[in-house]
C-alpha cells in the first residue's frame, strides 16, 4: 500500500517552540512512526535500535536537561522508526510522576508499619514502632545538634587564654594527699573463681 503525501507550501519548517522536551518529542515522533506502521512501515526492533534506544534513555535518565537539548529536530531526525518506537515504550512505561510514585510507596509502607504495630511478636512491633517514629513528618528518634555560638571580643578571649596559661604555669598550692587503705582483697573471691 502507497502513502499519498500531499506537501503544503507556506508552512514554516522551523519549531515554533525552540525546546521540546524529550518525552513529549519521543511521543511525537512515536504517533508518526504508528501513522506510517498503519501503511506499511517496518518496525522491526534490531540489536542497534535496542542500543541506540537504551542508550537515549540512559543519557536522559543521568541529565534531563542535556539530553533534551542535544535531541533536537535534526538529530531526532536521524532515529530509526524502531528505535523511536522502543524509547518511546519505555518512557511511556517508567516516565509516571515521581512524586506520585513515591508518594504513593510511602503511604503503603506507613500502612504495613501500622499494621505491624499491632504484630503479637513484641520485637516486630517494637522494630515497625520504632521505624514509624523515624518517619521524617514525625521525627520521633531523628538526631537532632544543636550548634550554639557565643560571640567574644577579642580581649575577652585574650583574657580568659591567660587565665588558662597561668593556671598551667602556676598550679594551686594545695594538693591533697591520697589515702593509702590496707584492705586485703581476695581477687578470686572477688571474680567468682574459687577453687
Amino acid at each position: 500500500m502507497t502513502l499519498q503525501v500531499e506537501p503544503q507550501i507556506g508552512i514554516p519548517v522551523e519549531d515554533e517552540q525552540k525546546r521540546l522536551e524529550m518525552p513529549d518529542r519521543l511521543e511525537a515522533l512515536a504517533k508518526t512512526v504508528e501513522e506510517l506502521e498503519k501503511h506499511g512501515l517496518d518496525t522491526s526492533i534490531t540489536p542497534d535500535d535496542e542500543n541506540v534506544a537504551t542508550t537515549l534513555l540512559d543519557a536522559y535518565a543521568q541529565d534531563p536537561d542535556k539530553t533534551t537539548r542535544k535531541v533536537s529536530t535534526p538529530r531526532a531526525a536521524t532515529l530509526t522508526p524502531a528505535s523511536i518506537k522502543m524509547a518511546s515504550g519505555i518512557v511511556k512505561e517508567f516516565n509516571h510522576s515521581v512524586v506520585d510514585s513515591a508518594l504513593q510507596l510511602r503511604h503503603l509502607v506507613t500502612n504495613k508499619l501500622i499494621i505491624e504495630s499491632e504484630n503479637p511478636d513484641p520485637r516486630v512491633r517494637m522494630r515497625a514502632l520504632e521505624m514509624l517514629g523515624k518517619i521524617s513528618d514525625v521525627g520521633l528518634f531523628t538526631e537532632k545538634s544543636e550548634v550554639t555560638i557565643t560571640h567574644q571580643t577579642t580581649d575577652d578571649l585574650k583574657e580568659r587564654l591567660r587565665e588558662k596559661l597561668q593556671k598551667l604555669v602556676n598550679p594551686a598550692e594545695y594538693v591533697e594527699d591520697a589515702e593509702i587503705i590496707d584492705a586485703v582483697v581476695d581477687v578470686d573471691a572477688e571474680l567468682g573463681v574459687d577453687e
